[in-house]
C-alpha cells in the first residue's frame, strides 16, 4: 500500500490534489451536519445575519476558493505552500457547491426538490477527482500508446471521438453520463449510442416525425426512474436531509365548498357541495305595510277604471251577479223609479 502511495500519489505530485479532495468532502459533511441542525432547532448553531442581513456559506466559500486557487499559483511547487492552499481551496470549493442551487436558480432553494442539484454536483466533482487520482486523463488520452501519443494525426482523432461521444451524450439529455464520460470513454459511448430522454434536445429534433421512438424512450426512462429514482433519493437524504414536504394549495371552484372547510362547517339548508342551494320561500309582507302601500298619497287605485273579469276556476261564488247591474229605464214601467210622479 504504501508502495501504490508514493508511486501514484507522491510521485506523479498529486499529494496537495488528495488534500483538496478531502479537504472538499469533509467541509461538505461538516456543512450540511450543521444545517441540520439549525433547521432542526439543535445546538448553538444560528444563522449569520448581521444587521438583518442572512450572509449564505457561499459568500465565504468564494472568498477561500479565491485564496487558495491563487495562492495555489503562486506558491508554485512548495510543498507546505500547496498543501496550505489545496486546503483552502478545498473548503471553498465545498462551501459553494453545497449552494449550488442557490447559485443557478438564484433563489434560497437549499431545503427543496431543487436543492438536490447541489448533491448531485458534489457527488460528480467527488467522482471526477478520484478518477483523477486513480490516472484517468480527460478524452481517453490514457488509454493511447506511447506510439499512439507520437502520431499527431492519431491522437487529435481519439481526442475528437471522445468529445463528439460526450456531445451526444449530454444532448440526450444523460448529464451524468456525460460528465463521466470524459474520463470513461466507454460510459460516454454507451450513452451515446442509447435512446435519447424524452424533452432533451435530441429527442425534440430527430424523434419528431419518430412516434415509435418516441413512445419507446418514454417508456424506458419511466422504468429507468423507476428503479433507480428511490435509491437515489435515500442516498442524498442521508447524507444531505431530506428536503422540507410543502403540500401543494387547493382551489375549490365558486360553486364547491372553499378549500380548509368540511360538510359540517355548510349552513343547515345547504345541499351537498356541487349544487345550488334551494331558493328561499317567499316572505309575504305584512298586512299594513300592503294597505299603507295601497294608500299611499299619488298612488292610484289598483281597482279604479279597470274591468272586472270574471275567473272560470273561482267557482260560482266568484261570478259577477248581472242582475245587479242597472238597467235603462222604461217609461212603461209604473214602478220606474226614474218616472217622475204625475202632478195632477
Amino acid at each position: 500500500m504504501g508502495h501504490w502511495f508514493y508511486r501514484n500519489i507522491i510521485e506523479p505530485g498529486k499529494l496537495p490534489l488528495l488534500v483538496a479532495l478531502g479537504s472538499f468532502v469533509l467541509t461538505f459533511l461538516i456543512t450540511r451536519t450543521v444545517t441540520r441542525l439549525i433547521r432542526a432547532g439543535k445546538g448553538p448553531f444560528r444563522n449569520v445575519r448581521p444587521g438583518g442581513l442572512h450572509i449564505h456559506h457561499v459568500v465565504p466559500g468564494v472568498i477561500l476558493t479565491l485564496i487558495g486557487g491563487f495562492g495555489g499559483v503562486a506558491v508554485g511547487r512548495h510543498e507546505a505552500g500547496a498543501i496550505t492552499c489545496a486546503v483552502l481551496l478545498g473548503m471553498g470549493a465545498g462551501l459553494v457547491l453545497d449552494e449550488f442551487a442557490l447559485i443557478l436558480h438564484l433563489d434560497d432553494v437549499y431545503w427543496t426538490e431543487q436543492g438536490r442539484q447541489s448533491v448531485e454536483v458534489v457527488v460528480l466533482t467527488t467522482a471526477l477527482l478520484l478518477l483523477v487520482l486513480g490516472g484517468f486523463s480527460p478524452f481517453g488520452v490514457d488509454e493511447l500508446t506511447a506510439e499512439e501519443r507520437q502520431g499527431r494525426r492519431s491522437f487529435l482523432l481519439t481526442l475528437a471521438l471522445n468529445f463528439l461521444f460526450v456531445l451526444i451524450a449530454l444532448f440526450k439529455g444523460k448529464f451524468r453520463m456525460a460528465i463521466l464520460g470524459l474520463f470513461l470513454s466507454p460510459v460516454a459511448i454507451f450513452g451515446a449510442l442509447r435512446l435519447a430522454r424524452p424533452g432533451s434536445l435530441w429527442a425534440r429534433r430527430f424523434y419528431r416525425n419518430r412516434p415509435k421512438a418516441r413512445a419507446k424512450a418514454g417508456l424506458r426512462a419511466f422504468h429507468h426512474d423507476r428503479r433507480w429514482d428511490n435509491a437515489r433519493r435515500r442516498f442524498q437524504d442521508l447524507i444531505a436531509g431530506a428536503p422540507d414536504r410543502v403540500l401543494p394549495l387547493r382551489q375549490a371552484p365558486d360553486d364547491r365548498t372553499p378549500t380548509g372547510s368540511t360538510p359540517d362547517d355548510r349552513a343547515p339548508d345547504e345541499g351537498p357541495p356541487g349544487e345550488d342551494p334551494p331558493a328561499p320561500p317567499p316572505v309575504a309582507p305584512p298586512a299594513g305595510d300592503q294597505a299603507s302601500r295601497d294608500t299611499a298619497p299619488g298612488r292610484p287605485d289598483p281597482s279604479a277604471g279597470h274591468s272586472t273579469r270574471s275567473d272560470p276556476s273561482a267557482g260560482p261564488s266568484a261570478q259577477p251577479d248581472r242582475s245587479a247591474r242597472p238597467r235603462p229605464s222604461d217609461p212603461s214601467d209604473p214602478s220606474d223609479p226614474s218616472d217622475p210622479p204625475d202632478r195632477r
